[in-house]
C-alpha cells in the first residue's frame, strides 16, 4: 500500500497580519512615540495582546562580565495578574507575605510541592533564611526562571515590598544565550501614553545595564510587537546605549 505524505503547508499570514504590514515601514527606524502610534494602529485580535520589546545586544552572554540583567517597574503595571509565591518559615516575614497579597505562603510543604512538579506560580520570593533549603529546587526552578534571586530583589527579608513590588508590575529582563532580551511591557489595551511610559522605562533600564567590560555597539537593534503583531523597529538614539 502507498503511503499518502503530503508536503507540509506553510501558514499563510492572515489578513488582519497582512493589514498591519501595510501600516509598517520595515526600513524605518521609529522615534519611540511614533512606534507605539504604529502599534495600536494595528487591527486587534480577538484577545487583550501582550507588547514586548524584543532587543539584539552586542554581548557575549559566555562571559560573565557581559551578562545583562535586571529589574525594572513599569511606571502603569504589566496588565497581569501575577501569582507570588513566597518561600519563608512560619513567623512575622510569613505574616507580611500574605498581608502584601502573597497567593502561597509556606517552606517545607511549598518545596515538596514544587519538586512535584508544581508550578501555577509567577514569581517565587524567599528569606535568605529559607534559600538554604530553596536553592536545592535549582534544577526543577531554575529552567523555568521561576528561582529567586538577590539581584532581582526576590530573596529578601522584607517580603512585603517585594510582593508589592512584583505585583505592581515590576518586570524582569536577562540576555539569553543568543545575546537577546525579551521584556512585556504591558497589553495592547493599555493607552498609547502608558505603552510609551512603560517601553521607554525598560529601554532605559536596558540601556543602563550596559556591561563595563563590552567594546563597541550595545544595542543593535530593538523592535516594539504585540502577541499577534508584526515587529516595529524602535529608534533608541535618545537611550544612553554607545
Amino acid at each position: 500500500m502507498r503511503g499518502s505524505f503530503a508536503p507540509q503547508q506553510k501558514q499563510m499570514p492572515s489578513k488582519r497580519f497582512k493589514k498591519a504590514l501595510e501600516l509598517v515601514d520595515k526600513k524605518k527606524s521609529y522615534p519611540l512615540k511614533s512606534a507605539v502610534e504604529v502599534l495600536t494602529k494595528f487591527p486587534k485580535a480577538k484577545f487583550n495582546e501582550t507588547v514586548d520589546l524584543a532587543f539584539r545586544l552586542g554581548v557575549d552572554p559566555k562571559q560573565s562580565d557581559q551578562m545583562v540583567r535586571g529589574t525594572v517597574p513599569l511606571p502603569h503595571g504589566s496588565g497581569k495578574t501575577v501569582k507570588v509565591l513566597v518561600f519563608t518559615k512560619p513567623g512575622a516575614a510569613a505574616d507580611a507575605a500574605r498581608a502584601a497579597g502573597a497567593e502561597f505562603v509556606g517552606f517545607e510543604d511549598m518545596i515538596k510541592k514544587c519538586n512535584e512538579g508544581w508550578s501555577d506560580f509567577d514569581v517565587a520570593v524567599a528569606t535568605p533564611e529559607a534559600m538554604a533549603e530553596v536553592r536545592k529546587l535549582g534544577k526543577v526552578l531554575g529552567p523555568r526562571g521561576l528561582m529567586p534571586n538577590p539581584k532581582t530583589g526576590t530573596v529578601t527579608d522584607d517580603t512585603a515590598k517585594a510582593v508589592k513590588e512584583v505585583k505592581a508590575g515590576r518586570v524582569e529582563f536577562k540576555v539569553d544565550k543568543a545575546g537577546n532580551v525579551h521584556v512585556p511591557v504591558g497589553k495592547i489595551s493599555f493607552t498609547p501614553v502608558q505603552i510609551e511610559e512603560n517601553a521607554h522605562a525598560v529601554i532605559d533600564a536596558v540601556a543602563k545595564a550596559r556591561p563595563h567590560s563590552l567594546k563597541g555597539a550595545y544595542i543593535h537593534s530593538c523592535t516594539l510587537s504585540a502577541t499577534m503583531s508584526p515587529p516595529v523597529t524602535v529608534d533608541v538614539k535618545e537611550f544612553a546605549t554607545h
